[in-house]
């Protein structure tokens, strides 16, 4: 018995000698991260085809301007509800970036205009102001304690900030004058829930009675908020 057990004890000394000097390794597996909402799996020949992304060009077919975009430099319409206008930059319409796992936006912002609380369930984002003063922030998921966490800063020309995959965040211009930011975003298509647009302009609606019941209001002040979007 105590030869066996010394034999256990060198084992196991082994193999931390091999997983202290990365000899030892693991091997993981997954599904890759998806690049849309869902992808239903069909049987039928004949059915649409759709893949994760988009399909991959020749490579001998391929041009610069399959990696070139222009324009980015002409401001966005912020002649709107909010005040902001995002331009978007993705292998949607920059075809080069697919596979690539990044893209990017110019955000132009009219004087209190905002980039209301969202999310992108595919992205990490990073952001820099560009022009102007920006109220930014992030809410995290929900704690232990049930509650969530607020981030928030005051942006300068020149600041970055981060905003994680998946969290509400939002962007504000607290400023008179119109304010730009750049964002870059770590998927080539990181898609985007605005939040009220989301819960009371969903088409169908949800439910008054889900909504009055999860916000603790009325049903006619539901009502009212969906007329809205």
């Amino acid at each position: 018995m105590e030869n066996k057990g010394a034999k256990v004890v060198a084992y196991l000394m082994v193999v931390a000698l091999l997983a202290m000097t990365g000899c030892l390794k693991l091997a993981y597996a997954t599904d890759p991260t998806q690049l849309q909402d869902f992808c239903v799996g069909t049987n039928d020949p004949n059915a649409t085809v759709f893949v994760n992304g988009l399909f991959c060009m020749d490579p001998k077919l391929a041009t610069p301007g399959d990696f070139f975009f222009s324009s980015l430099d002409k401001p966005g319409n912020t002649n709107k509800k909010v005040g902001s206008n995002v331009t978007l930059v993705s292998a949607i319409n920059l075809h080069g970036l697919n596979t690539l796992g990044i893209s990017m936006a110019r955000i132009d912002f009219a004087p209190y205009g905002e980039n209301p609380p969202h999310t992108h369930p595919r992205a990490t984002e990073i952001l820099t102001v560009i022009k102007g003063q920006l109220l930014v922030g992030f809410v995290t998921s929900n704690l232990q304690n049930g509650g969530n966490r607020l981030f928030s800063k005051l942006l300068n020309e020149g600041d970055v900030f981060v905003f994680p995959q998946g969290l509400i965040h939002f962007q504000m211009n607290v400023g008179k004058t119109n304010a730009i930011a750049i964002a870059a975003l770590s998927s080539q298509n990181p898609g985007v829930v605005t939040i009220a647009n989301a819960v009371f302009g969903s088409n169908p609606p949800i439910s008054a009675d889900v909504l009055a019941k999860a916000f603790q209001l009325d049903k006619a002040t539901i009502k009212y908020l969906q007329s809205k979007f």
